[in-house]
């Protein structure tokens, strides 16, 4: 096989439908080995999809193993010495996985990915340079993160995400949407670390790839992500973005990018990122009810957000001893 195709599916059974028919469209559909990772749908997603895909390989993880874990399953029994971990809410354009593969195999980069565009096509982050520490996660904090934008902004900081890619685009970290590696590479690096349970988990790994060779976005192909489609159908999360902090979807993304920092940057910088976050609650709490007041709003309309940060921070820091002594735990929250 050229190539090897991991999608991890939990209930996701109609988007990898629709991104195999997308993908079918073109012959090198094949030419690809494809490889289905079950997270216990307890659904008829396996009877959906081999009946309509034969060729599919399909395995069974036997509980929620989430993306690490399941992908890492794949990698294992895969035939290729190239493999893409690709979402199941991804449809593919102009054949853009073979023509992606062909620029790849014959480069000397470990890893890669493709401009991701929105459903309206619109361009979206395809990948990213690092930030030390990981400072950039606390952007989503209410007013705490708007006043470091505005530093950032008066400091001309350069963003660190790429929302449009060059043909060929360096970067330090790709989008696990569509994420494609050599395995001599991960030879090197090993897999995806297995203590996360879905978010950042990407991000940990190209730092580890980074180190053995380049990273590139190939931005002359283009493949549509539904960002969070999958994740936000099966918690019912009302915001699909990776914003939200407020809710059991944001717990698994604070959680998640914590324990990255630990593993990427150390102690400092995760007591720095925890401690910030803990400063973050009350500056919601008071600055809102000014605000609120200020336009005449009810002084608790954000209340409800305020709790939840409150309350996924809090949860936060009873794991925190496991994340600072850095010792194998599967950080599942969801």
């Amino acid at each position: 096989m050229k190539l090897s195709i991991i999608i991890v599916n939990y209930k996701s059974a109609q988007l990898i439908d629709d991104c195999l028919t997308s993908a079918k469209a073109f012959e090198s559909f094949n030419d690809f080995e494809w490889i289905i990772i079950d997270n216990q749908s307890n659904d008829n997603s396996k009877e959906l999809l081999t009946s309509k895909y034969p060729a599919l390989i399909w395995i069974d993880m036997g509980y929620n193993a989430g993306f690490s874990r399941a992908n890492n399953a794949g990698i294992k029994i895969a035939k290729s010495e190239i493999v893409l971990l690709l979402n199941p809410d991804t449809i593919i354009l102009n054949d853009a996985i073979n023509k992606c593969l062909i620029q790849f195999a014959n480069s000397s980069n470990v890893a890669c990915g493709v401009q991701l565009l929105n459903k309206n096509l619109s361009n979206q982050i395809s990948g990213s340079y690092f930030m030390k520490g990981g400072i950039n996660h606390l952007l989503p904090l209410p007013y705490w993160g708007t006043l470091l934008k505005l530093i950032s902004k008066i400091l001309f900081v350069k963003k660190p995400s790429i929302v449009k890619a060059t043909d060929h685009q360096e970067v330090q970290w790709i989008n696990g949407a569509f994420l494609m590696v050599k395995k001599n590479a991960m030879n090197m690096t090993g897999l995806m670390d297995e203590d996360f349970f879905l978010y950042a988990e990407e991000i940990e790994w190209c730092s580890r790839l980074s180190q053995y060779g380049t990273l590139m976005i190939y931005g002359q192909f283009h493949v549509i992500h539904l960002i969070g489609e999958t994740i936000t159908n099966a918690t019912k999360s009302n915001d699909s973005s990776y914003l939200n902090i407020y809710d059991k979807k944001g717990l698994q993304l604070i959680l998640s990018n914590h324990l990255r920092i630990r593993k990427q940057y150390g102690i400092f910088w995760f007591l720095f990122q925890l401690l910030n976050y803990t400063f973050a609650v009350p500056v919601y709490f008071i600055l809102g009810l000014f605000e609120n007041i200020i336009k005449l709003r009810s002084p608790m309309n954000d209340l409800k957000k305020v709790l939840g940060l409150a309350k996924n921070v809090g949860i936060v820091w009873r794991y925190s001893i496991l994340i600072l002594l850095n010792k194998p735990y599967f950080y599942k929250v969801l």
